[in-house]
Parts: structure tokens; C-alpha cells; sequence
């Protein structure tokens, strides 16, 4: 069973959720590192034990056959359904030949025991060190905040204004290392998918090929092993590409300007401390509250317990919401609010002067502040713009190695850019009159696509293309991929086929620049399509966003040639139509 994707945007809010989804993630480290542990444990049995060979390999495979993949997000590619199952496949092997004494190979250990330790000692290892970080930045966070609270308002002004600054040092201290905590978790979940696969792959092939008692069952391996290798390289593939946008956003999230970006869209919840009368007086009390606007309900789930009572949530539905003048209560950042439960105003104390107008905002106060975006437009410009770098690259670099995959010079990119779309004199540069670097125009053009602020594929139908990538049924991803093409706007549809029919036309020569359909999909994926909103779990859909692409590239004449009288699953036009090429849609 799959955990939820952990959000960077929750090591903001830090609630108590979060802490258990974090808990679950722990848990599934040590599990795996106790799994390697047993696997290395094994394999060194296996190859120090020749005599005891047999049992050695018989406990190998049973320790592999109850090992299981958990997975982030809510499905899986054809690739990762074929590496979840592929422990399964090993133990069945190595069961048929377990009667077969073999000889071991003298590089086992650096084939098996050296990755998977390196693997504990550099990824699980890094992300102990990175919990131990964020343990202590959590503690060291939270003791300061609770001396913040309790500071008087009495005091000088500079004295405040110098704990303000002191408490929001250490919230960042604590938010950074808990964003990077964060990334580790994913970093290790999805690397070890091939890290661990790959050596005991390599394992195994050494002890079947060199060992001329199995060679028949070697041969009926094979296939097998040549299907899984293609699917370790496209999950790494894959792996590389999600990282890459995954660091991406790590990296913004951990800027401070997205922490202010943040505040304006996040769902308002967090810690607020209540004011509450007990027998022996007043007390403040923290809970993690929770404020539904449409219903004006705050719900309030106390953080700590009675010894002797377990409390649930507290709901209350808001009147008003007041702020407190800070001459008339001794703690800072306080609001009162009126509910229909009490007959009393409910006093509560934020984390600081923003959280307090953030929660006061949310509370029908004043709008939250607004951003304006700079869109690249999908007009003449920029179709000329494209057909002048296809031509480019099919005249000069459709057959160099890496085409699209090299990245040009960030400086040429942006002169090329500025020169070609020069409000004074858009459009008007010939690309071959300078002689410009292949991989500076592919750069470019993979900028300008990127820059779109509608992806070419849309965001209205990235859901849809999401699920159609996730379907088991192999014809079903084509006929609905086909179908959601078809519904894209025409601009939209008429520049699609002009590029994917360029990628098609470059992966042809793959034998010379080792760009396959598989290879192209993992740059132009994140290229075409992309989630409304940045998050976690839309990364891990990247993986998918690549097999769309893929399916384009691959089935293009296929899909092309096909018309609603040729094709029985198709029910829409041919792809000519469909991209708007030429007349109207037709059926």
C-alpha cells in the first residue's frame, strides 16, 4: 500500500498529520535498511558458503519473496509494476534451480555487497543525518517560540522587535531542514527502486551464465532479464527526470519569498494558543486549529493532553473576529472571537503579528495580497520561432548524439531569445545567417514551449491525460490519448503535431543519436504538460506526463493514418484533424 506524498508546502504548516505521515516514512527506512542488512547478510553466506550453498540461496529467495515495493502517489508505470514484481520473479528462479550447485564468480561482493552497502551508507545514512537535523531544529524551534509567547508586551520595543527576529531565524532554520528532510525521504524511496534491483540483477546474472549446469534455464531467463533491465533504465530515466523538477522546487520552497507566497494560499490552519479559565485560573492552552471559511467552523484538536482525560476535537462556529489592543491583554499577537457555542469571546494567541493577520484574513479580514505573471504567448511569433529551430536542428543536429538532452549555454539561450522576440522587430532573425550551437537553438526552444503560461497540452486536460497514461489496457492509452488530443485548442493542436512529427523525424536516427522515443519523452514530458499547481505528487506524475509523450512519438503514424472507418476503437477523426492540420474535426 502506497503512502501519501509528503508536500513541501506541509513542512510549513508542520501539523500533527504531517508528523504521522513523516512517522510512516521513518518507519519504511528502517524497514528497507533492515532489509538490505538481510540481503547483504545472505548474499555473503551464499558466496563464502559453496557447501552450503544450496540452503544459502533457498533462504535468498525467501528473504526476496516477502519484500514488497511501497510506492509514492497512486499509481504505477508498466516499468515499476514490472521492478515491484521483480523480487518475486528472482525467488521463483533461483526455487526452480536450487538443486544445481553453482559456482560463484570471484567479483559476487563487488557485484552485490558493495552496492547495497553503499546504498545504507550513502542514502539511508544521509537521510538519518538529515531526521537528526530536523529533530533538532524542531526542538530548538518550538523551546524558542514558547519563550517568544511568553514574552511580555511590556517590554521595550527594541527588545520585541529583536525576539521577533530572533523566533523567525529559527523558523527557518527549522523549515529549511525540514523541506530537506523531506526531499531525502523521496530521494531515498524512489532511488532505491533500481540502487537495490540493479546489484542483485547483476548478482544473479553472474551466478546463472557462468555456470554451465543452468544453461538452459539461463536461456529461459533471458527474456525476463532483458525486459526488466529496459524497465531499471526507464525508471532511472524517469527517476532522473522527476529529480531534476523535484530539486527544482525543493529549492523554491526553501526561498524566502516563497514563504511569504505561501502565507496567501495555503488553507488556514496552524497552532494558535486559547485562553481558557481553570479551576486554580486562567491558562493558555496550544491546539492545532483548523478554519473551514464555508462554513465559518474552527475546528480545534488540543495538543496537550490531560493526564487523566483523552479530548477530542473542539468545533466552533465563528460570529466575528476581533483583534486585541495590545494594551489590553499582557500577550502579543491575541484576537478575539465571538461563536455561537459560547456566550464569551474566545481568546487567541497567534505565533506572530503575519500569523495573526493571516488568521484575521481568513476570518473575513482584508484580501490576501496578489501577484502578477509574465505569459509567453502561443501566437505567430512563437509558431515561426518553432519552425525556425526545427529546421535548424533537422538541417544541422538531427543525427548529433544528445540532441535535446545537452543543455546550450544560458547566455546564448537568452540572446537568441532576445533577438528573436525584440518587440521593435519580432520574428526577424535568420538562424542560419550566425551559425548558432545546436544545442543553444534545442535550449531555446524547449525555453519557449516551457514559458508558456497554458502548457501546450493544457492544464483542462492534464487529469484526463494522467489517467489515460495509468491505464492497463495498452490500446485503451492510445484511443483516449488520441481522444484528449483531439480536444485540445486548435493553436494548440496544429503546434503539437508540427513538433511531435520533429521528434519523430529525430528519433528515427537513434542509432546515431541514441535518442529513442523512451529518451525524448523524459525531456519533452515536463516540456508539454504540467500540473496547475507545483506539488509533490504532481512530480511524481512526471513519470506519466513522459509515457503521453512517448505513446505520441512512437504510435504517430499509426495514430496518423488512422481514420474513424479504419481504426474499430477509434471513434474520432484521423490525427490530421486532430491537430487541426487541415478543415474542420469530423466523424
Amino acid at each position: 500500500m502506497g503512502h501519501p506524498p509528503l508536500e513541501f508546502s506541509d513542512c510549513y504548516l508542520d501539523s500533527p498529520d504531517f508528523r504521522e505521515t513523516l512517522k510512516c516514512y521513518e518507519v519504511e527506512l528502517d524497514r528497507t535498511s533492515k532489509f538490505l542488512k538481510e540481503v547483504i547478510k545472505d548474499g555473503n553466506s551464499v558466496i563464502n558458503s559453496i557447501k552450503a550453498y544450496s540452503l544459502a540461496v533457498q533462504k535468498f529467495s525467501q528473504t526476496l519473496s516477502v519484500f514488497q515495493f511501497d510506492f509514492i502517489g497512486d499509481s504505477l508505470t508498466d516499468d515499476e509494476i514490472n521492478i515491484a514484481q521483480s523480487f518475486q520473479e528472482f525467488a521463483g528462479l533461483l526455487q526452480e534451480v536450487e538443486h544445481d550447485r553453482m559456482m560463484l564468480v570471484q567479483n559476487a561482493s563487488d557485484l552485490l555487497i558493495k552496492p547495497l552497502e553503499k546504498f545504507r551508507k550513502e542514502q539511508i545514512g544521509a537521510t538519518k543525518e538529515k531526521r537528526k537535523k530536523f529533530e533538532k531544529e524542531s526542538e530548538k524551534y518550538y523551546s524558542q517560540l514558547d519563550k517568544h509567547l511568553n514574552l511580555s508586551a511590556k517590554k521595550k520595543e527594541s527588545q520585541l522587535q529583536e525576539a521577533d527576529e530572533l523566533v523567525e531565524k529559527e523558523r527557518l532554520n527549522f523549515y529549511e531542514s525540514s523541506v530537506e528532510y523531506v526531499y531525502q525521504i523521496h530521494q531515498v524511496q524512489d532511488r532505491k527502486k533500481f540502487d537495490v534491483v540493479e546489484p542483485v540483477l547483476a548478482f544473479l546474472h553472474s551466478v546463472l551464465t557462468l555456470n554451465n549446469l543452468t544453461v538452459e534455464m539461463t536461456q529461459d531467463f533471458m527474456p525476463y532479464k532483458q525486459e526488466l533491465q529496459l524497465s531499471l533504465q526507464n525508471t532511472r530515466n524517469h527517476y532522473e527526470s522527476t529529480c531534476e523538477e523535484l530539486e527544482e522546487l525543493m529549492k523554491r520552497m526553501k526561498h524566502r519569498s516563497q514563504v511569504c507566497k505561501m502565507q496567501s494560499f495555503l488553507p488556514m490552519e496552524g497552532y494558535l494558543y486559547c485562553q481558557e479559565k481553570w479551576a486554580l485560573g486562567m491558562t493558555w492552552v496550544k491546539y492545532y486549529c483548523k478554519y473551514h471559511k464555508d462554513g465559518r467552523l474552527m475546528v480545534m484538536v488540543p495538543c496537550e493532553q490531560k493526564p487523566t482525560v483523552k479530548q477530542g476535537p473542539t468545533q466552533l462556529t465563528l460570529r466575528s473576529c476581533i483583534r486585541r489592543k495590545t494594551e489590553s491583554i499582557d500577550k502579543r499577537f491575541c484576537f478575539d472571537v465571538e461563536t455561537i457555542e459560547r456566550n464569551g469571546p474566545v481568546t487567541f494567541q497567534a505565533l506572530s503579528e503575519g500569523d495573526r493577520k493571516l488568521w484575521m484574513e481568513a476570518m473575513d479580514g482584508k484580501e490576501p495580497p496578489f501577484s502578477l505573471l509574465f505569459a509567453v504567448e502561443l501566437n505567430e511569433i512563437g509558431f515561426k520561432f518553432v519552425r525556425k529551430c526545427i529546421n535548424y536542428v533537422e538541417a544541422k543536429g538531427a543525427t548529433q548524439e544528445g540532441v535535446y538532452r545537452t543543455v546550450g549555454s544560458n547566455i546564448q539561450v537568452q540572446k537568441l531569445l532576445n533577438a528573436f522576440f525584440d518587440p521593435s522587430n519580432p520574428g526577424d532573425v535568420d538562424l542560419h545567417s550566425i551559425d548558432w550551437d545546436v544545442k543553444t537553438v534545442t535550449s531555446a526552444l524547449k525555453f519557449y514551449l516551457r514559458s508558456l503560461s497554458e502548457p501546450l497540452m493544457t492544464h483542462s486536460l492534464h487529469r484526463d491525460l494522467m489517467c489515460a497514461a495509468k491505464s492497463d489496457n495498452l490500446d485503451s492509452r492510445l484511443s483516449e490519448i488520441h481522444s484528449l488530443v483531439y480536444k485540445l485548442p486548435e493553436k494548440s493542436r496544429e503546434m503539437l503535431e508540427m513538433l511531435i512529427k520533429h521528434l519523430v523525424n529525430v528519433c528515427s536516427h537513434s542509432d546515431e543519436n541514441l535518442m529513442t522515443p523512451s529518451n525524448m519523452a523524459v525531456i519533452f514530458g515536463p516540456t508539454l504538460m504540467r500540473a496547475k499547481e507545483e506539488t509533490v505528487a504532481a512530480m511524481l506524475d512526471i513519470k506519466f506526463q513522459n509515457i503521453v509523450v512517448e505513446i505520441l512519438i512512437e504510435e504517430h503514424k499509426k495514430v496518423h493514418k488512422t481514420s474513424s472507418h479504419s481504426c474499430a476503437f477509434f471513434y474520432r477523426p484521423s490525427l490530421t484533424s486532430v491537430f487541426g492540420l487541415r478543415g474542420k474535426p469530423g466523424f
